[in-house]
């Protein structure tokens, strides 16, 4: 199942989902809807938006996840976790190109 929410031009990022296997795709659902119940704040970004999590070692693991499933599928995506407050606290940056913050709120719902 392919999302996409630009036309590919010459020189742009198509911004769409590249999941083919079931397996990948339940996956994603699995960690994208455990993190959307633990997500503390958002703030926007010019090019996505920040999320802030509890910094613990299983949020920290789920987050990891997230990442390692999402380069898969969305390569257009830009991923920066920080950490701080003595682990108290965890960010997950996510960007992209033009159309990756539309592709965040209704692809991913987050």
């Amino acid at each position: 199942m392919s999302h996409s929410l630009s036309a590919p031009d010459a020189g742009r990022v198509v911004v769409a989902c590249r999941l083919t296997s079931p397996e990948l795709r339940q996956r994603k659902e699995t960690v994208i809807a455990s993190l959307k119940q633990q997500v503390v704040s958002r703030h926007e970004l010019p090019a996505g938006f920040a999320y802030e999590f509890k910094g613990s070692d299983e949020v920290v693991d789920e987050l990891a996840e997230f990442v390692k499933t999402e380069r898969q599928c969305c390569a257009f995506f830009s991923f920066e976790l920080r950490f701080g407050g003595e682990g108290a606290v965890a960010w997950l940056h996510l960007t992209g190109p033009a159309g990756a913050k539309e592709f965040i709120v209704q692809e991913l719902g987050l």
